[in-house]
């Protein structure tokens, strides 16, 4: 067995009711909870964050949190994309402190056109992220820096992710999805070892090699084996979070956590 966090994900309930997604993952097994703050539900969330925040605190369940994926990005080309990138990942900061979430997910940002320099965009997002650092440090929460992008648009290829938070504060850690990385054509088990004593979490999910399918563990073309492999040989304390796609049923992630208690030495 092992006390490694097993974390689920909220995604399979995106645009829903808050509350009623917490419940509902209790009862299928949940024990930590990473909040994807997206979709319409969020909207106007902020400004709730005061009443929310001690309800959420009261529950017998931890929380990490996702800020909103699809429209940030905090290496656009757009300066004004930048900016508001920048203040939804410190407002998600802010309420991880005020719920006492261990780690916030920060996307580095995404590059859509060869014609742009991703070597700009890496120093963009150090200097943001840096600056993020500032604010979660005296707030206790961490930074989990996640691989992001494929087909061309991720800002860091597999050598240059591994080094990125070099000289960083270790407020920042590492993310690995390692269903993004297989879409690369990543070597998930050697990127694995290699940032392991900065590793905060791993997205788990699967996909059939083509697309972010997000798909339940087992059900694509990753090779699980390896991975768990290397997690239990290098004796890797990480978080495993099951991010599964809008819509999967939930006992795909009762099934998903059954597999890891299973198969992952809790150490």
């Amino acid at each position: 067995m092992t006390n490694k966090a097993i974390i689920y994900s909220d995604l399979p309930l995106l645009n829903e009711d808050l509350m009623e997604n917490i419940q509902r993952l209790m009862e299928h097994g949940a024990d930590k909870i990473e909040l994807m703050m997206d979709g319409e539900k969020w909207n106007e969330m902020e400004m709730l964050f005061d009443s929310i925040a001690p309800k959420l605190k009261d529950l017998p369940v931890a929380f990490s949190i996702h800020p909103p994926a699809w429209d940030i990005n905090i290496t656009s080309e757009n300066k004004a994309i930048r900016e508001a990138s920048f203040r939804e990942y410190k407002k998600a900061i802010e309420f991880a402190g005020m719920i006492g979430a261990s780690h916030v997910v920060i996307h580095p940002g995404f590059c859509f056109s060869p014609v742009f320099d991703k070597k700009l965009a890496q120093q963009r997002a150090k200097a943001y992220i840096n600056e993020l650092c500032e604010i979660a440090k005296p707030l206790h929460v961490k930074l989990a820096i996640e691989n992001v992008g494929y087909q061309g648009s991720a800002i860091l290829t597999e050598e240059e992710f591994i080094d990125f938070l070099r000289g960083m504060d270790d407020t920042a850690g590492y993310l690995i999805d390692v269903g993004h990385a297989q879409l690369d054509g990543w070597n998930v088990p050697d990127v694995i070892k290699s940032i392991k004593d900065r590793l905060i979490a791993l997205h788990l999910h699967d996909n059939m090699g083509t697309s972010d399918d997000h798909m339940p563990v087992g059900k694509g073309k990753m090779d699980w084996q390896a991975i768990i492999d290397v997690v239990n040989q290098e004796k890797i304390d990480c978080e495993l979070i099951l991010e599964y796609a809008p819509g999967t049923s939930l006992e795909e992630l009762r099934t998903g956590k059954d597999y890891l208690e299973q198969n992952v030495f809790m150490r």
